[in-house]
This record gives structure tokens, sequence and C-alpha cells, in this order.
């Protein structure tokens, strides 16, 4: 069976998303760092802290020796297993909730092809939407693909009973043929690359007093369906830097600040990224999705002051997330009540649409 093949444009002309290679942003980023004064260890790993004395306890990789570091101020930017956040919530119970949610992913590779040159269009992202799972592509300079399943857990078209090569060449050929011919060592892959969980982390406050915070996927590790993640933690550090200089050496007043203005940011691009996943892998096979947004385009372009479009609005301005997240959900509302339009398919492009929508917003 064959589907239908649709192209939709994610911004205007001259806005485009660029894949970033993170290893290759890693060694940017620590090579400024040490012009900067700073010194890099590696191969440690924080195991404790004491949050009030900002001490940190490391454990290295390689002899288990522990060591414990003094600081001014003690920022946990590690991660989504954060052990800073740990110490916070154990210490001073602090709130937290760890959400898995119920789809695990796993990573493929389309290969170059002669020459280096791209299998698929380079200058798109991919996605075979089927419902309750999904696979994207997005294009690598070698001229390959990375490519990641989204799958539940359990039960139909899902990770469940896919081990032996004919259960897995099986499901790819039932549900996304095209793809099959493009990866001819696709079993091998399969049994080489790990099936990962995705989950959400929310945890409040941020701080304690002047002497920690955290920043990052240690404060709102999300799930990647937008593709914001890293951009929120760049996000937390503006912010932190912004309000340093506002609070001229008061940093009690300030991690107070910066952790009672993240928190909705923080949630926020949160619930833009489980939306996300829910238009990616569902609704951009709808027509009537389709059909939507070229209504808001045309609309946009019109009136580009009174609407931008949630995805440009989160991908190209500096919207605060949770400002972005509560108009994107007024948006789909009165889209909504536009979409019930008689004929609509039909009278979408003429006058009396686009001046319902102006008096509704």
């Amino acid at each position: 069976e064959k589907g239908n093949l649709t192209q939709q444009p994610y911004g205007n002309e001259g806005e485009a998303i660029y894949s970033v290679s993170r290893a290759e942003l890693n060694v940017l980023m620590m090579e400024m760092a040490e012009q900067n004064g700073a010194t890099l260890h590696f191969d440690e790993k924080c195991i404790d802290a004491n949050l009030e004395e900002s001490e940190a306890v490391f454990e290295n990789a390689h002899t288990n020796e522990k060591q414990t570091i003094y600081a001014d101020v003690l920022i946990g930017a590690d991660g989504a297993f954060s052990a800073v956040r740990k110490q916070m919530v154990k210490q001073h119970n602090h709130v937290y909730n760890y959400n898995e949610i119920e789809h695990d992913y796993k990573e493929l590779l389309i290969p170059a092809g002669k020459n280096g040159t791209h299998l698929l269009d380079k200058n798109a992202l991919h996605i075979w939407p089927r419902g309750e799972f999904m696979l994207i592509a997005l294009a690598n300079l070698d001229g390959s693909f990375t490519c990641t399943l989204f799958a539940p857990k359990n039960g139909e078209n899902s990770f469940e009973g896919l081990n032996t090569k004919e259960e897995v060449e099986n499901y790819f050929a039932r549900t996304f043929p095209d793809f099959t011919d493009l990866v001819p060592n696709l079993y091998e892959q399969w049994n080489m690359n790990p099936t990962s969980s995705l989950g959400i982390v929310r945890t409040y406050p941020w701080h304690i007093s002047d002497s920690s915070l955290l920043i990052g996927d240690a404060a709102h590790a999300t799930v990647p369906f937008y593709g914001q993640g890293m951009n929120a933690g760049f996000e937390d550090c503006r912010i932190l830097d912004e309000l340093l200089d506002k609070h001229e050496g008061d940093l009690k007043s300030c991690f107070e600040e910066y952790s009672k203005t993240r928190k909705p940011n923080g949630d926020g691009v949160q619930d833009l990224s489980m939306h996300n996943f829910i238009v990616m892998r569902d609704k951009t096979a709808d027509p009537n999705f389709l059909l939507q947004k070229e209504i808001e385009k045309k609309f946009a372009n019109l009136y580009p002051d009174k609407w931008t479009p949630l995805y440009s609005m989160v991908s190209f301005t500096n919207t605060p997330y949770s400002d972005a997240w509560e108009i994107g959900m007024k948006q789909e509302k009165m889209m909504k009540e536009i979409m019930k339009t008689k004929n609509i398919e039909k009278e979408w492009k003429s006058d009396e649409i686009m001046q319902k929508m102006l008096s509704l917003v």
C-alpha cells in the first residue's frame, strides 16, 4: 500500500532549522570555556552534593577515586538524572516528578548514495506518520540520514516482539516499505543500536538560597519532538546572565527570580514538545490539518502583526515558551471554529474567511 507525499513549509523564506552535531558543539563550547579561563576535567561523575556549602563529590570513572570540590556557587547542569537535583529533593523536599511516556525510540541510519549524495531531499525533515507511531529522518552533511523510530513499548505496532530478523523486516516492509529499500543492513543496525526510553522531568524550586541552582535538563528534561531541549538550556543561561546583571551581585534575589520565571517556561517547552509529538505522528497525515496550516499561513502573511504560527513562534522568535504555549492553544481553539465553516475546503482563500479570522483574533 502506498500513501501520499506532501510537503509543508515550517517557516518563511530565509527561516531554516539547522541540525547541529552535538559532539562538534560540545568541542566548540569547551574551547570557548578554556579561552575564558575554565579548567576542564573529564571522566568525573558527580555522585553527591552539599548544597548549602556549594560542595560536590566526584568519582573518577577509571580509578573510582572520590574527591570533594568546594565552590562559591554550585550549578547543576548534570542532565536528566542530575545528582544535584537529587540532593535538592532529598535534603530540601523539593517537588520532583519523572514521567516516562509510553513510547520508546531507536535510531537508524540511511547511508549516503554514490559520491556522498542524499537519497532523499536533504532540505526537508522527513516524517512517516502512522498514528500511534512514526519514523523521521534528518539529513547529515555526509549524505546520510539519521533516522528515529518512535513507537509504543507494548501492543500493536510496538517494539514488543521485534526480535528476530524476520520480525523486524516484516514490520518495516508492512509499515515503511519505501524505507527498507534505503537501508540494506536494517537488521544489523536494529541489533546494534539500543532502544531507549523517553521522559519528562519536572521539579521546583530550581535553587537553594544563593548557593546552588539547576539549569538545562537537570531542571526541565523533555521529549525531543520540538528539537528545543538544548535551546531551552541555552535560554536558561541567557536569562541567568541577564538576571546576574540586574541584581548586581545579589545571588539570592537573582536565583529566586530565575527559579520563579524559568519554571513556567520549562513546563511550557515540555507541553509544546508533547503536543508536537501528536502533530508529527498523527496530524501530518490528516488533510484537514494540512488545510488548516495553509489557512494559518495565508492569514499570517496578510496580518503578520496579528498572527505568528506556533511552530514559527517557538523556532524563530524569543517568545517565552510559556507564552507560546498559551497563544498556540488560543490559536488552536480559534482554528477549530474556522474549520467548521461550510465548504471551508473551497472557501478558505476568500476574503470572508480572512475577515472572520481577523474578527476572532
